[in-house]
């Protein structure tokens, strides 16, 4: 709809700027009686009509777009801060205006507008980079014919507080079990961006990488379906970042927000940048079961270790096992005592050995 107006708009206005060009050229003053002058101003009448319908989206549209876009990027906080910190400066500007007015030409006329340029950009710019102050100011003066009260109330403390999901943190499929259990308050968000990536994940020609992208879709349905916490798929966007991962960090640090992930990398780089991540890897490895050297568990060995003579076995959990002299013993299920317990990157590993050589004859 928009598209068509603008571009009938562009291709009057454009007709208009090339018959009054052939004007200018043929110096004619009424073309339509004067068939030589037609011959040039009908052209131009023309090419600027076909020139105003192909333009107007580059002159009219597109930057309407793009500026709605940035808009819509700017948190509120901003906007009443900036609004106000316009109407400071502009306030000042009238107070400096009134001696700068009395000056000689040519300062008297110009320096008052200067004046208003200046403060005004100035009012704007440092209410917004000390808004957080600003806020706080006004907060006080609210609360100024109430009593204040030292300690914090309970919706300061237990208030939700929003988290981003990343896109392998939805395929993976984790966050809904998570979820479920009620350990995250919410709400979860989920930017356009990440479920456009999702969705040219699951349209891949890769069989895997489309199984993958279709059970992250499957995923975020699923999580719609939760009363708690809920998602949401917002606009947000970070217009002058490429990349996702780096678009979740920048938004995470404009609207302080956290960070869903099992990215390590983006896990890291988050972290640097002062941005709360809740990385599922390092929750699954901190809720697995702690074995301390001397207790007893039971377990089937699969597999040899990389040593000689190792066995390897898993938890249900997927914490690894490595059994010393239980290569011998693959395909058992033993009684075995913890000997030493490990924390990697990689997660928690196990090492263990045989209680005696009865309970592994009598596991046969």
């Amino acid at each position: 709809m928009f598209d068509r107006v603008f571009r009938i708009l562009g291709l009057v206005v454009f007709a208009i700027v090339g018959w009054e060009i052939g004007v200018i050229i043929t110096d004619s003053h009424n073309p339509l009686q004067d068939l030589e002058a037609m011959k040039y101003v009908g052209p131009l009448t023309l090419v600027g009509a076909i020139a105003g319908w192909l333009i107007a989206p580059w002159i009219f549209i597109r930057p309407a777009r793009w500026a709605i876009r940035v808009i819509r990027q700017i948190p509120i906080e901003e906007v009443i801060a900036g609004s106000v910190g316009l109407i400071l400066g502009l306030m000042v500007a009238a107070l400096v205006a009134i001696p700068l007015a009395k000056l000689p030409p040519p300062f008297g006329p110009i320096l008052p507008f200067i004046a208003s340029i200046i403060f005004g950009y100035l009012g704007a710019m440092i209410v917004v980079l000390r808004r957080e102050d600003f806020v706080r100011v006004m907060k006080a003066l609210q609360g100024g014919k109430r009593e204040k009260s030292t300690a914090a109330t309970p919706n300061e403390l237990q208030g939700p507080y929003p988290m981003l999901l990343d896109t392998s943190v939805i395929i993976d499929g984790r966050i809904l079990d998570v979820a479920k259990t009620g350990f995250l308050p919410g709400p979860l968000l989920v930017p356009r961006f990440v479920l456009s990536e999702l969705q040219y994940i699951a349209d891949s020609s890769d069989a895997l990488r489309r199984a993958r992208g279709r059970r992250g879709l499957q995923i975020l349905d699923e999580l719609q379906q939760l009363e708690r916490p809920q998602l949401k798929i917002v606009n947000l966007d970070a217009a002058d970042v490429r990349e996702v991962d780096e678009k979740l960090i920048a938004l995470a640090r404009q609207h302080g927000m956290g960070i869903v992930t099992n990215d390590y990398n983006l896990n890291r780089v988050a972290a640097l940048q002062g941005v709360q991540v809740l990385n599922l890897n390092e929750l699954a490895n901190a809720v697995k079961a702690i074995y301390l050297p001397g207790e007893h568990l039971r377990l089937r060995i699969i597999q040899e270790g990389k040593e000689p003579n190792q066995g390897v076995g898993y938890l249900e959990d997927g914490t690894m096992v490595v059994v010393e002299h239980g290569r011998s013993l693959i395909g058992q299920e033993v009684e075995l005592e913890v000997t030493k317990a490990l924390q990697t990157s990689a997660g928690r590993m196990i090492f263990a050995s045989p209680i005696s050589h009865n309970d592994h004859t009598s596991g046969r």
